[in-house]
């Protein structure tokens, strides 16, 4: 088998392991190596990689050539995440991705209950093995409608193009529908997945709806984990019965409570997304290695921190920043990089920082300096993730 180059994993349960400096496939690798998931080691969207001034052949590359190095042959894979628009697919495949992620959050909201969606939805029982029938009435087929419709009609238009753009070379798409409000319901997915199918969006292996309680940056889940399970396994039972196509957890760094969970409802159609988890782990590094560096960067990202927050969703107040001490060593680690605010703070201010023309090339030194370590720190805290995943 030639792995040089990334492929397409199929159903295959897979673990999406985002590097936003190029410097984690080492340490991603001796995690994957344990467990049975079909690996992604390079994983970025486009807004990622403007944040962090790379390009889609610089993601490609980093992830080709470390792997190339530690000789590792089997199957792996690259996401193109979170792509608008068509523009995006062009610049990502033609570096070699053949993952591609359709965000089409832009329209959420913005579609009408048509003539032609009553025909194809009202008076129609569909039997779900494993949740029952499910039937629209013309409130939640409105609602639905109005939620996603446009949405999924973008995501047809995304579809073709990705197919056009691809030709004869493989490829899986990933529908994004995550970003909302209010959880995606079972009705819901329902209308999505058959929508998909409608629209005739090619080869899709996962859809990431918005699950209940809340999916943070870089914390644990928060919310009742036993309606979080009762409504997994609707998604599920409709993944089954619309694909079968893969549950995609995005923002699942360090859910913890729930990966159990998450791992036994979802068995081999699951899949997983982390990377600012990956990058607080190379801050890690940094803490432990160089006090005057994190600390730098620490105040920089106070700085950043009411800017750069708007753009995720995150508890962590600006009150709760400037509460927090400067960093004079290591008996300051665990308040920057266990707990929640420290962690979100460094964690929406990633992308001032690997733009910043000072801090980036130091932060990059102390990494390639102390290469094990990073290496150690990410195997641990990603085997972490992975085996929790399985012990449900």
């Amino acid at each position: 088998m030639n792995t040089a180059s990334p492929t397409p994993l199929g159903l295959k349960k897979s673990f999406g392991f985002g590097d936003r400096l190029g410097l984690a496939t080492p340490g991603h690798l001796a995690a994957a190596r344990k467990f049975d998931f079909a690996p992604i080691f390079a994983q970025q969207s486009i807004r990622e990689m403007e944040r962090t001034q790379r390009t889609p052949q610089d993601v490609i590359q980093a992830a080709t050539t470390a792997l190339r190095n530690l000789g590792y042959t089997n199957a792996w894979g690259a996401d193109a995440d979170h792509l608008k628009l068509p523009e995006h697919v062009e610049r990502t495949a033609a570096a070699g991705f053949c993952f591609f992620t359709i965000d089409p959050s832009e329209y959420v909201g913005k579609g009408a209950l048509t003539p032609e969606l009553e025909a194809a939805y009202l008076g129609r029982k569909f039997e779900i093995p494993g949740l029952g029938m499910l039937q629209f009435d013309r409130g939640t087929l409105q609602g639905a409608a109005v939620k996603y419709g446009r949405s999924l009609e973008h995501c047809g238009f995304m579809g073709t193009h990705i197919a056009k753009v691809m030709g004869k070379r493989p490829f899986e798409i990933e529908v994004s529908v995550d970003e909302t409000e209010d959880p995606t319901s079972a009705l819901e997915h329902l209308f999505i997945g058959l929508e998909l199918r409608r629209h005739k969006v090619p080869n899709v292996v996962s859809i990431a709806p918005r699950f209940v309680g809340d999916f943070e940056k870089g914390i644990d889940y928060k919310g009742d984990l036993k309606k979080f399970e009762a409504s997994l396994r609707d998604h599920v039972a409709i993944a089954k019965h619309c694909g079968p196509y893969k549950i995609s957890v995005h923002s699942g760094s360090d859910k913890f409570t729930a990966y159990p969970i998450i791992g036994r409802v979802c068995g081999e159609l699951l899949h997983v997304k982390t990377a600012g988890t990956s990058y607080l782990e190379a801050l890690r590094v940094v803490a432990r290695t160089s006090t005057p560096l994190f600390n730098e960067i620490v105040e920089f990202c106070r700085g950043r921190f009411a800017t750069d927050r708007h753009s995720y969703h995150i508890s962590t107040t600006e009150a709760q920043v400037r509460s927090l001490p400067k960093f004079s060593g290591p008996k300051e680690e665990a308040v920057f990089l266990d707990e929640v605010p420290g962690r979100q703070l460094l964690h929406v201010t990633f992308g001032s920082v690997l733009t910043n023309p000072t801090l980036k090339p130091k932060i990059l030194e102390a990494l390639q300096r102390h290469a094990s370590l990073h290496e150690e720190l990410l195997d641990r805290h990603l085997t972490k993730h992975l085996s929790l995943l399985t012990k449900g």
